[in-house]
């Protein structure tokens, strides 16, 4: 910091709270009422004391000896200043040597009127300003800057002996581990070494409280001319190449040669990076990732008036993923220049890094293939609907008429991934109903029979007392067969796959792999196998959309990624623990489904109604898309309906304004350019709150669900829809 100082610690100093505008503003009124008083000095201190009394920073008025003609409250009870007569001895007590700097900032007062220095301790940050008032007086102010410009690690938290010295070599801080090796503060270069000068990187001897001591010194030029001298104490007489004294420190420490090469390392460091370093080993040997090349960065750093920079750096090691943080100082030696690298673990905060891009990442991909979906079934729709109006007017003996079955099974083959996609993004249209996992894998045990084969033994274990869940149960089935297909194929020799059930209940709430678990009570579902297990490095990615570890056509790498975004998108969790050679577990959890208590409803009335037929309505249909529109309403005359198309929403509540219009049923897609489906309905139903609804969506809109159960009367039909989806469903809203 330009024209800083820094200081010792100070426990009494309180945190003080100061605005510098009010200083200038102060000093100006002085200024004037100096002038105005310049006969009377003794008023003028009374003016100046009266002044100076209400401000929160400690406030001092001296002559031009330094001693104290008045001081306000905040600097008698914060400074502790009563028994002091001098500036100078209540400053004493709070940084070495402080007629040094009393006498600079006075000297330049004179000059030029006022002027000021920042002051740094580990506990804050301080600034003295001094302003020349006439007559011989000086008003002092301390005021707190809140902000420390140092963010990093406090030096006083270091395990090196570190002074801080001025350009007079005037000792202006000494951390904690340098009182405790010299046994006092010291003031001066002088009073602690024996012989000065002396040389960084060499040996030399210093004065402590126990006598003499051999000390390894070495130099770091700092800001505004300081420099930062690191004493290493010395059991015994060393080489200058031999820096064995860093061996027991906890901070990886690494001398590196301009060059690269590795000079030293300590245990701490050589622990970090994985082994012994051998002979003529360089940065980049252990190093990588820095973006350009290491020899570069290097050089800039050995250069005189470089600073110190952090840099984030991955190690080569083959063990583990390890991230560090280096940062690099110059040290000047009698042989050249060097580089002290002090190394910090940074792979937690590199992986919470990752973690969040990654979780961006797909949270991309999922909003990209919504989007894609929401446009893919359009297209579907309309070539799957004209597609079911042909095959009405084709018998099964006509020519055409199974080319027609195959683009109808092939559209519907197209539906399927795209309701892939939807499950990964987390929008596909799920119905959700009350399930008892037991019935639901007994159910589909034949199933999973036929997919595992022969080779492989399929074991089911239940939880005898296992609780309902909540959940679509298509979807889930799918979930599970995704599973024992995986689990299958990673036993290409046969083996066994176990599915286990099991009630757990969290009296806490449980965090693992980046997932918080609410306290309550779930379901467990655990699909384990004995096959090849997944390496650590894969377990990462295995549920992101197309990433796959199996051969090139064996598998669309959409497996995982949608069971994840079922269970997900149903409230549930799901977990992996695999060990190659092992075998892979997957856990998926399911919130237990609370039942409230409902009073018995009386026995229902059966009646005989005889069943109404298609035909008997008016449909308003609105929908944006023309292909979607023509199939649609096709659809619905050939029923016999009477149907009033719209394109937009705007049109639908245009046509609504003629009262002569009767309407039944309204039938809308959601997402319209415009005014969407839920907002017009909802005005519509205003003036014809008895008509019914039916909403069409590609995909699952979150807010869709809240819109839908304020509408009364309504009935979602996800697309792509068939010509007797979209009938059936007019069907029963009708009746």
């Amino acid at each position: 910091m330009a024209g800083g100082v820094l200081l010792a610690p100070r426990p009494v100093l309180l945190p003080l709270v100061g605005a510098g505008g009010t200083l200038a503003a102060i000093t100006a009124l002085l200024l004037g009422l100096a002038l105005y008083h310049r006969n009377a000095q003794a008023t003028a201190y009374r003016i100046l004391t009266d002044f100076i009394a209400k401000d929160a920073a400690p406030s001092f008025v001296t002559d031009t000896d330094g001693v104290i003609r008045s001081r306000n409250a905040a600097a008698r009870e914060r400074m502790d200043s009563l028994g002091s007569q001098t500036l100078a001895s209540v400053l004493r007590t709070v940084f070495a040597n402080p007629s040094a700097v009393l006498f600079r900032l006075q000297s330049k007062a004179e000059t030029v009127g006022s002027a000021k220095e920042d002051l740094v301790t580990r506990q804050g940050h301080y600034r003295l300003a001094v302003h020349g008032v006439g007559q011989g007086m000086f008003l002092w102010r301390i005021e707190d800057i809140l902000e420390r410009p140092n963010t990093g690690r406090g030096a006083d938290s270091l395990s090196i002996p570190l002074i801080t010295v001025g350009r007079t070599d005037a000792v202006l801080f000494m951390n904690e581990a340098a009182r405790h090796l010299i046994g006092s503060r010291v003031k001066s270069l002088d009073r602690l070494f024996v012989s000065l000068p002396y040389t960084s990187g060499q040996p030399s001897r210093i004065t402590t409280a126990e006598g003499p001591r051999d000390v390894l010194v070495s130099e770091v030029p700092a800001s505004a001319g300081r420099r930062e001298v690191y004493l290493m104490p010395m059991q015994v007489q060393h080489d200058p190449q031999d820096w064995t004294m860093f061996q027991d420190l906890s901070v990886p420490l690494l001398k590196v040669a301009a060059g690269g090469e590795i000079l030293m390392a300590n245990t701490t460091a050589t622990a970090l990076l994985g082994g012994k370093i051998g002979e003529n080993t360089v940065l980049s040997d252990v190093m990588e990732g820095l973006g350009r090349a290491i020899p570069d960065w290097l050089a800039e750093a050995a250069q005189a008036h470089s600073t110190p920079r952090s840099e984030f750096l991955r190690l080569t090691r083959r063990d583990r993923e390890v991230f560090v943080q280096v940062t690099l100082n110059r040290c000047v030696e009698a042989t050249g220049t060097a580089l002290i690298a002090v190394l910090s673990d940074a792979t937690e905060l590199k992986t919470l890094e990752a973690q969040f891009v990654q979780s961006q990442k797909m949270q991309a991909i999922g909003q990209l293939a919504g989007g894609v979906a929401h446009d893919f079934n359009n297209l579907l729709k309309a070539i799957s609907g004209h597609c079911d109006l042909l095959l009405l007017r084709h018998d099964q003996g006509d020519p055409e008429y199974s080319d027609l079955v195959q683009i109808n099974q092939n559209a519907n083959r197209a539906a399927a991934l795209v309701g892939q996609l939807l499950a990964f993004s987390r929008k596909q249209t799920l119905r959700p109903e009350v399930l008892d996992m037991r019935d639901t894998l007994s159910d589909l045990t034949h199933l999973l029979n036929r997919l595992v084969g022969e080779k492989i033994t399929l074991t089911l274990s239940h939880d005898p007392v296992l609780q309902s869940i909540r959940a679509d149960k298509r979807q889930l089935e799918q979930v599970l067969m995704n599973l024992v297909v995986n689990a299958r194929d990673a036993m290409p020799s046969g083996g066994e796959i176990r599915i286990e059930t099991e009630g757990v209940h969290f009296p806490d709430m449980v965090e693992r792999e980046r997932a918080h678990i609410p306290v309550g009570s779930y379901v467990s579902v655990k699909v384990s196998d004995e096959g090849t297990g997944i390496a650590a490095d894969k377990l990462q990615k295995i549920f992101e959309p197309f990433f796959t570890t199996k051969r090139t056509g064996e598998g669309t790498g959409l497996g995982l990624s949608t069971a994840y975004g079922i269970v997900k998108q149903t409230g549930g969790f799901i977990f992996v623990d695999s060990v190659v050679g092992s075998g892979t577990a997957f856990t998926l959890l399911f919130p237990v489904y609370e039942v409230e208590a409902m009073a018995p409803a009386p026995a229902p009335v059966v009646a005989v109604a005889t069943q109404p037929k298609h035909g008997e309505g008016v449909i308003l249909l609105v929908e944006d898309e023309a292909p979607v529109r023509a199939f649609a309403s096709r659809a619905l005359r050939l029923r016999g309906y009477t149907v009033l198309e719209a394109d937009c929403a705007e049109a639908a509540l245009k046509t609504l304004e003629d009262p002569g219009v009767a309407v039944d049923v309204f039938v809308t897609d959601v997402l319209m350019p415009g005014m969407d489906g839920p907002s017009w309905v909802r005005q519509a139903l205003q003036d014809r709150p008895d008509v019914r609804v039916v909403f069409v969506l590609g995909y699952a809109e979150d807010s869709f669900g809240e819109n839908q159960t304020r509408i009364p009367n309504s009935v979602f039909l996800p697309k792509p829809f068939s010509l007797n989806d979209l009938t059936e469903t007019v069907h029963r809203q009708l009746h």
